[in-house]
């Protein structure tokens, strides 16, 4: 069974820019192609995705081909640095575009995201990495993705200083772990909903 993994940086930062966002999703992409899972991904910043609420926001909206990728994979992962306590306005973008998810229930009762998993990845130089994770995981459940066990992925330095995580000379053990058992977990629910998605209500 081949799996598929969309990884969504939502940096502020366009390309070709270095971006802290970009090293964490690549480390847990990476994490998720060791155990077979086909990987691609997305800098969100690059695309003209419009404001709304619905799936197409007309004339040059980047985000209906975004989302065909999206519905396409059975993994998704948000990735996003902290700005303020929270996540970025990029990621809320994102957020905000799939509320038009809320209006595709089918005739089984069940949202086009049912037995997709969606897992998070936080990287700041502030505190907030569970503030933002809990407000992903919430607007993801809420559209039907399904959430493995486990902490996020993230990586929080010290307040106030100029440390960012491309910057360190080596990924901290924790991280490093999480990051492993983040993508063990999300592939193994991926694997099970896949072979057996949820019942019809």
């Amino acid at each position: 069974m081949t799996l598929k993994a969309l990884g969504l940086n939502c940096t502020l930062s366009p390309s070709p820019k270095p971006s802290s966002t970009e090293k964490l999703m690549g480390q847990v992409l990476d994490a998720l192609g060791q155990l077979g899972v086909a990987t691609d991904s997305q800098r969100v910043v690059d695309l003209d995705i419009k404001p709304g609420v619905t799936h197409d926001e007309g004339d040059g909206d980047a985000w209906p081909a975004l989302r065909k990728r999206m519905m396409e994979a059975d993994i998704l992962l948000i990735a996003t640095p902290i700005w303020m306590g929270q996540p970025s306005s990029v990621a809320k973008r994102v957020l905000e575009r799939m509320d038009a998810i809320l209006g595709d229930i089918g005739d089984d009762g069940r949202y086009p995201t049912s037995g997709k998993v969606a897992i998070v990845a936080v990287v700041g130089n502030e505190d907030g990495a569970h503030h933002v994770t809990a407000e992903i995981y919430q607007a993801l459940a809420d559209v039907g993705f399904s959430i493995p066990a486990g902490s996020s992925a993230y990586w929080v330095g010290e307040a106030m200083t100029d440390t960012d995580y491309q910057d360190l000379p080596g990924t901290p053990e924790k991280v490093a772990q999480t990051i492993k058992t983040l993508a063990a977990n999300a592939a193994h629910l991926a694997k099970v909903l896949k072979k057996d998605n949820y019942p019809v209500p």
